[in-house]
């Protein structure tokens, strides 16, 4: 066990959680535009699971995934974002290593998920658009939940084993981590061992799980843009296109902002640490967000039972006033 200052310890038994390191004078300020992205966040994922569920002409392949991607989106920015608020606010970053363990695992496992989810979405629009003849038969209710539990499956087979690894590692050094919660790299970077097993195994699950599902969805749209561009009327391949612009602006979303954050993390020594957790908080903010807006605004459906809602709203209110 080292000698040291009074971070250091043998036994991780509890993590600081610092916030994002150069900042600590603005945090309250920095906490304000993440506040109104979490409560926006959790307004936006929850009304489209409301709709989705209430409205019958919804119970579709297309929207059941959509749904999938919401539950998703809220598991990921209400398993990081509470804390970072808590640690803006009330500088209250302890957190215990099974609970900051915990964290990383539902993170990373809600990362994978939804990727496994855009790939099934992918797939729900090459048969749509591809094979529509067929589309009631291929993706049948038990078809979809078959496709739902093998991307709970498979996230959890490749990221259970990093629970291993960490709890595997001797640390003694600090335990202060420089961020606003708890991943991987992060704490593994807090260990006296050699670390290049954790760092080959995040590289693997990043080639074998990411990398194959953005192959496969480019392929899948690919196999989509042929098939549009073959339509015989203009008014065809602009219905075709549009249906699957939003899931392309979610897509696009989600890949940019993880592989920010993805060599962010892996090259964390050589950025400077503000950028770094600028950098990581782009996929656990943004995309949940604006997920919800981008199907709202896109959605014919969706939009039409919005605008309806705040109609009666807007007749109820007159009325009674």
């Amino acid at each position: 066990m080292m000698p040291a200052d009074n971070h250091t310890f043998s036994d991780p038994m509890t993590y600081v959680l610092t916030g994002i390191p150069g900042t600590e004078e603005s945090h309250v300020w920095i906490s304000i535009p993440f506040c109104l992205m979490y409560v926006a966040t959790l307004f936006g994922n929850s009304l489209l699971l409301f709709i989705i569920l209430t409205e019958q002409s919804l119970h579709e392949p297309m929207y059941l995934f959509v749904s999938m991607l919401a539950t998703a989106d809220l598991l990921l920015s209400t398993t990081t974002v509470p804390k970072m608020l808590a640690v803006f606010w009330f500088r209250a970053g302890e957190i215990s290593f099974a609970a900051c363990l915990t964290q990383m695992f539902f993170i990373h496992v809600s990362f994978l998920a939804e990727s496994a989810i855009l790939l099934a979405m992918a797939f729900d629009r090459y048969v749509a658009i591809c094979n529509p003849l067929r589309y009631t038969i291929i993706l049948t209710n038990s078809v979809i939940g078959k496709m739902g539990l093998a991307v709970i499956t498979r996230s959890f087979c490749f990221i259970f084993p990093l629970i291993f690894l960490v709890k595997q590692l001797k640390f003694c050094r600090t335990n202060r981590l420089p961020h606003t919660y708890c991943e991987h790299m992060i704490i593994a970077r807090l260990a006296c061992d050699d670390i290049t097993v954790h760092v080959w195994y995040g590289v693997a699950v990043a080639i074998l799980v990411i990398g194959l599902d953005s192959v496969l969805i480019a392929l899948s749209y690919g196999q989509i843009l042929r098939a549009v561009f073959q339509l015989s009327t203009k008014d065809a391949r602009l219905k075709a296109l549009r249906t699957c612009g939003s899931h392309v602006c979610v897509i696009l979303m989600f890949y940019i902002s993880s592989v920010f954050s993805y060599f962010a993390h892996q090259f964390g020594p050589i950025i400077p640490g503000y950028i770094l957790n600028l950098l990581a908080n782009l996929y656990v903010l943004i995309p949940p967000m604006l997920n919800p807006i981008v199907y709202g605004v896109t959605t014919k459906e969706i939009l039409k039972w919005v605008i309806n809602v705040f109609h009666r709203c807007c007749s109820r209110s007159s009325l009674l006033s």
